[in-house]
């Protein structure tokens, strides 16, 4: 309890002291010095905070049949999205946050983080224009991908938006019709106009190859890097065949390793069945899910594919199902996409996205822990049969005072005691099939007491 006590404090300070020498008059340096030494003290009282290596050694992750492994030990993975990471690393004065965001999820055992390694056009956007990119962007993310290897967690960093937020294949569209070289004002061209290709070739080759300023390593050089994300949620509703879409993805895989042989890549679906898929009719949500342009089994069984990625969002698919059958249907899709990684993909899956909306009619705070359960249960049963589910993403967790960037799912997990009990016993609990309670590190001490 003590230690829990220091840990969120020391949150707190770190946010305090940035706003503080940020001001103006005498009592402010005074007070924000004091800060500081009490924070580092409660930060670094206990230097074990992190269950990775954090030097030179650090390896990569690796796929071999349906597990992932790691210094040739399965791992499973808990970790959470917190997509703005590289969006609060711009300015100096939210920094904290970042830090602070990160340190948390250490200290729940937390492994993996997945953040958007993009921003094209707009505010404080990575790349302003075609091939045309803003260093002090550039180093927010360096400072990032520094600052989590500090904190021994791994990055799933995403490559472009599917969604119009951040720019996305909309932006890329309205580039090429500007410059006068677009075939077509529709967004799903960003999947065929050779031109659009070309500039999204351009910039993930820019962004694997990027030096990072802080850890001097190349970004397809750093195994704090977990792995890559093609692209949020895709889809080409243009096409429902899927064709174009399955040529796309089959083009900027093999380009991506072309160039980055030592990260694991993943799509970034939702996980819907397509029109020639027998599931169709059986797991997807809904007729509609099959008109996307995407299928599950489909474009996860391309060659460059590492692993598979699955959503989970039933307040979005449907509109009439009450709580108790929204969690039933989520134990069928969780279940049916292990049974395709198991029996035919022969791939891990992650679940990249999963949360519950507090804007349901029928929402009680403690429906949340409940629907996570439900979903971690049976990826937990799966990790103990060495089985394909590799480990899930919680969509979203943020630190206090962020509300411009929280959602209808998003909470700040020190702030809801179920949800956060319920995250550390699972990071607990996948670490015991790895081990990892055994050995030094956050993780041992964190998994220590009897009610983990």
């Amino acid at each position: 309890m003590q230690r829990d006590l220091r840990s969120h404090l020391s949150l707190r300070f770190l946010i305090m002291y940035r706003k503080m020498v940020a001001g103006n008059g005498v009592l402010f340096p005074i007070l924000g010095f004091a800060s500081c030494v009490a924070f580092i003290y409660m930060s670094f009282g206990d230097l074990k905070l992190s269950s990775s290596p954090k030097g030179k050694g650090l390896s990569f992750v690796q796929r071999n049949g349906t597990q992932f492994f790691l210094d040739g030990k399965p791992l499973y993975v808990n970790g959470w999205n917190s997509y703005w990471l590289m969006a609060q690393s711009v300015d100096e004065n939210s920094r904290p946050r970042v830090s602070a965001m990160l340190q948390a999820g250490a200290k729940m055992g937390l492994t993996v983080c997945r953040t958007w390694a993009f921003n094209d056009g707009g505010y404080d956007a990575l790349q302003l224009s075609p091939g045309q990119f803003d260093e002090r962007v550039f180093k927010a993310l360096d400072y990032v991908i520094a600052e989590a290897r500090q904190h021994g967690i791994r990055l799933l960093l995403s490559l472009v938006n599917n969604l119009q937020a951040y720019g996305g294949k909309t932006q890329y569209v309205e580039w090429a019709w500007q410059e006068g070289v677009g075939l077509s004002s529709s967004n799903d061209s960003f999947f065929f106009d050779p031109s659009i290709r070309k500039y999204f070739k351009n910039y993930v080759r820019t962004v694997l190859t990027r030096k990072n300023t802080i850890t001097g390593f190349e970004y397809r050089n750093d195994p704090t890097i977990f792995a890559w994300e093609l692209m949020n949620e895709p889809r080409c509703m243009s096409d429902p065949s899927g064709d174009t879409l399955q040529d796309w993805l089959e083009e900027m895989t093999a380009f991506i390793k072309s160039i980055d042989k030592n990260h694991l890549l993943t799509i970034g679906l939702e996980g819907f069945y397509g029109p020639k898929s027998p599931k169709k009719s059986t797991v997807n949500p809904e007729e509609w899910a099959s008109t996307l342009g995407s299928d599950f089994v489909r474009n996860s069984n391309i060659t460059n594919v590492d692993f598979t990625s699955v959503h989970i969002y039933p307040d979005h698919w449907f509109h009439v199902l009450g709580f108790e059958e929204k969690r039933n249907y989520v134990s069928k899709w969780v279940r049916s996409h292990i049974e395709d990684c198991d029996k035919e993909l022969k791939k891990p899956v992650m679940f990249t996205e999963y949360g519950l909306s507090n804007q349901n009619k029928d929402f009680q705070p403690s429906q949340r822990e409940q629907f996570y359960r439900t979903i971690l249960d049976i990826i937990y049963k799966s990790a103990k049969k060495k089985g394909s589910g590799a480990g899930a993403l919680v969509w979203q967790f943020f630190v206090e005072g962020m509300e411009e960037y929280n959602d209808e799912f998003g909470l700040v997990p020190w702030e809801t005691p179920s949800i956060y009990k319920l995250t550390v016993q699972h990071s607990c609990r996948l670490a015991r099939i790895q081990g990892l309670t055994q050995e030094k590190g956050n993780l041992k001490d964190l998994c220590s007491k009897k009610e983990n």
